[in-house]
């Protein structure tokens, strides 16, 4: 297999955020559509984009597709696809199947052919609480055959160990901040940090810093997998963090949070840029130099406390944002366009909804504050 199709999957709403990375990093042709983009490559390239890439949530490999009108031309064709050349018998996997307007529309019972196939032909072990997973799409009775290379989410960095409640996802925080135009020279403020995502993301960016340096992948499981090239490709992903003061600030009200943060970024290999402090959204204030972006993710009453007393937090946010932060980007994060009105903060058009943890939150974006 040299040359296949790679779906990079992203929430629904942030595909041209991550479309923009792909480009930028130097995929192969890729294509934006609902809920991922499209890019071309083989194996290096799976391993690259799960290294490399902040806004995919997952990283699919299409490693084939036929044509099946009934179970037992299924059952055929899966014996005789050459599963040796990728995956590892000793390795267990589970199959997924989704069936769509296809004469196999039973998708249980294609799952059962697949399976026997596997066990018998190649002698796989078939698990259905196996890490790794072998999807299959049934389309206009069209099989696809993928991969998911990734295993645990690509939110998981493998560096953030504590978290707050409800916390905003790393690949939506670098989604965010490229939204908002941040290219890893500007300060960035986070009044309402939580656990700290979006300051160590930022100081990631800004430090050259792969998302995926210090994680393991599925992928590393496969036949496929060549364990030189990998350890070649992750040596150069992690550049050395620069000096001086730090440009990423990020402070809550909570102490625990501060404290989480603080953990956070040494682990991350980032704190010599980052700075948290324990106070309230009111009491916050830029840093010295030149303005950047504020981006902020506050409670929305959906999870997390009562909508009715959100209203006047993010009022005085609004207040502190116009009076002390004049020359800043905002950014905020929230599934209340009434909550985001009452910041009073001169908001451009609303843009698309992104789904967030079974709800729909919108990024809110001014200009340069006057």
């Amino acid at each position: 297999m040299d040359e296949f199709e790679i779906y990079l999957v992203c929430p629904p709403g942030l595909e041209t955020a991550l479309l923009a990375e792909a480009q930028e990093k130097g995929f192969a042709d890729p294509t934006a559509n609902n809920g991922g983009v499209t890019i071309r490559g083989g194996w290096p390239e799976v391993w690259r984009a799960n290294l490399e890439l902040r806004c995919a949530t997952r990283v699919l490999a299409r490693i084939g597709s036929f044509m099946a009108f009934h179970l037992a031309q299924l059952d055929k064709r899966a014996r005789r696809f050459e599963w040796g050349k990728v995956l590892r018998a000793e390795v267990p996997l589970q199959v997924q199947v989704t069936s769509r307007k296809s004469k196999i529309y039973h998708a249980g019972a294609a799952a059962q052919r697949i399976e026997t196939a596997l066990r018998d032909s190649h002698g796989f072990t078939v698990d259905a609480a196996a890490e790794l997973v072998l999807k299959v799409r049934i389309e206009d009775n069209r099989v696809t055959l993928s991969l998911d290379t990734t295993g645990e989410a690509l939110h998981k960095r493998g560096h953030k160990q504590a978290v707050g409640k409800a916390p905003l996802r790393e690949t939506m925080a670098a989604a965010f901040l490229r939204q908002c135009g941040y290219d890893g020279r500007e300060p960035v403020v986070d009044p309402m940090c939580g656990s700290g995502t979006i300051p160590i993301e930022a100081a990631e960016i800004a430090a050259g810093l792969a998302p995926g340096r210090t994680r393991e992948f599925a992928f590393q499981s496969f036949a496929s997998f060549d364990a030189e090239t990998w350890e070649d490709m992750r040596a150069v992903s992690g550049a050395s963090v620069p000096g001086g003061s730090p440009r990423f600030f990020g402070s809550d009200r909570d102490a625990g949070a501060i404290r989480m943060s603080v953990a956070n970024a040494e682990r991350a290999g980032v704190a010599a840029l980052c700075s948290f402090a324990c106070h309230g959204a009111g009491e916050v204030t830029p840093p010295e130099g030149p303005p950047g972006l504020v981006l902020v993710n506050p409670p929305y009453g959906g999870r997390i406390g009562n909508k009715k007393l959100l209203y006047p937090l993010y009022a005085t946010l609004g207040q502190t944002m116009k009076e002390r932060f004049r020359g800043w980007r905002v950014g905020l994060v929230t599934s209340e366009p009434a909550l985001a009105r009452a910041t009073g903060l001169p908001w451009k058009p609303q843009g698309p909804p992104i789904a967030h943890g079974g709800m729909k939150v919108w990024l809110w974006q001014t200009d340069k504050l006057r």
